[in-house]
């Protein structure tokens, strides 16, 4: 039976932190499946790992979500990501619209102003699947700065986890999350922060 979700603070947040956890990660003996989550975060965290000893051959990285356009468009999530990693040995995995989404070891997301997870907006068209898998979704309206249709692992998938770890930066962030932690459930994140799932730790810097 899923429990109620436990939420801790990192203490500290920042993204040397981050990049700890995620050695961390690593550093498990066998096979691990971690899906990271869009922006510009996951590259300032892999910066800091780039001349780590780790083994990224046994990971299999996945996304919590990208933007419809081309590998080599700016706006790529799965193209940073594979710039970044991708003769690292990492294994990686697609996000194709109906799949189903084997569970994960660690899901590493990121949160918008409005209080997104990964493509799961405040107010959105989507499709609706039973179980884990990946939907495709579209923010109504559609952001500026990212006119764009998207893919998203749904909300059971982002849950088929060891561990949630939310990744955040700002004040008007943290307030938000204090919100939500208080009994504000407007926000997507709140049903990651206030419902049933994975432990939540939370990495919060200025």
């Amino acid at each position: 039976m899923t429990e109620p979700a436990t939420v801790r603070w990192a203490e500290p947040g920042d993204a040397a932190a981050v990049a700890d956890r995620i050695a961390a990660e690593l550093s498990r003996p066998g096979e691990k499946r971690i899906a990271f989550t869009g922006g510009s975060t996951p590259i300032k965290v892999l910066a800091l790992l780039k001349d780590r000893p780790l083994d990224w051959s046994t990971v299999t990285i996945a996304l919590t979500d990208d933007r419809c356009v081309p590998d080599d468009h700016a706006a790529s999530n799965f193209g940073k990501i594979h710039a970044a990693l991708g003769h690292s040995g990492a294994k990686f995995e697609r996000l194709e619209e109906g799949m189903e989404v084997t569970p994960f070891d660690l899901v590493w997301l990121g949160m918008g102003e409005d209080g997104h997870v990964a493509s799961l907006f405040p107010h959105m068209r989507a499709m609706v699947r039973p179980g884990p898998s990946v939907i495709a979704t579209t923010p109504i309206p559609l952001p500026p700065e990212a006119p764009f249709d998207r893919l998203s692992l749904n909300k059971k998938a982002l849950k088929a986890t060891k561990e949630i770890i939310l990744v955040v930066t700002g004040a008007s962030k943290r307030a938000l999350i204090e919100r939500v932690l208080k009994g504000d459930d407007r926000y997507p994140v709140a049903d990651f922060l206030r419902g049933f799932g994975p432990p939540v730790t939370i990495y919060w810097s200025e």
